[in-house]
């Protein structure tokens, strides 16, 4: 079982569009049983797949020990892929209950996760190095870097590193790659920022670039993954190839 966080430490670098999109395309074109983890408490992943956040239950009880993690689990619109959705309970999660007294609350999600059988969990953290982050970093195998290639996306990389790397000496887990979103192949300072990531994350800058596309936009109104939407899309050309570049390297 592959257990994937998705991260960055700027909103706006498509994280959760990526998140979405590899999960999405693991399951329908690779027939791999998906199960996508929403820990952001702006729910973003849990409306893009068609569910009101405000009607279901996230991780949060589960944290708790009020639920059992089977118990939040939902199944998508989509073959192969469920969904544990987010609520903005999470956001204040790790100061409330039994977790607030538990000097090691971060690792209660690796313990959480084990007894799941899927082949690959996806886990989409906020945009900020927070509990919930170093949480999915501590019960992930592998990391995904989400970037754009503009300043302050690429600026916040050296944290992000510098924070994983804190975290990977505890708990060790590898770095998958960093994925370009709103990739403009004739942008004028593109060698300038793949310089910087190359120097940030050597070696992980994946070749597949996702394109800004529209059409991203239009499949979260609808509550479905671009592939049911606009499958002819440049964009869902681009998380395909994205997907078979992960899976070799996963």
């Amino acid at each position: 079982m592959h257990k994937i966080s998705v991260s960055s430490f700027k909103g706006g670098t498509a994280k959760t569009s990526t998140s979405l999109h590899i999960g999405a395309a693991l399951a329908k074109f690779h027939k791999k049983r998906v199960l996508l983890i929403d820990l952001d408490a702006q729910a973003n992943l849990t409306a893009g797949l068609g569910f009101d956040p405000d009607a279901q239950d996230s991780m949060a009880p589960v944290f708790q020990g009020q639920k059992k993690i089977e118990e939040v689990i939902l199944p998508t619109s989509l073959k192969n892929l469920d969904l544990i959705p987010a609520d903005t309970w999470l956001e204040r999660v790790e100061v409330t209950g039994p977790l607030a007294g538990d000097r090691y609350s971060h690792e209660r999600l690796k313990e959480i996760l084990k007894p799941l059988n899927y082949d690959t969990i996806i886990i989409d953290t906020p945009p900020s190095l927070c509990w919930l982050t170093e949480s999915a970093l501590i019960a992930a195998d592998q990391s995904l870097v989400c970037a754009t290639p503009e300043f302050y996306s690429v600026k916040g990389l050296q944290r992000l590193s510098e924070f994983m790397n804190s975290i990977s000496a505890r708990h060790p887990f590898n770095i998958l790659g960093v994925a370009l979103s709103f990739w403009n192949p004739r942008g004028k300072s593109n060698d300038a920022f793949l310089e910087v990531i190359e120097k940030t994350f050597p070696g992980k800058l994946l070749e597949s670039k996702v394109r800004r596309d529209i059409h991203v936009s239009e499949a979260s109104v609808y509550g479905k993954p671009i592939f049911e939407v606009a499958p002819g899309s440049r964009a869902a050309e681009d998380y395909v190839s994205l997907t078979k570049e992960l899976l070799k390297r996963m």
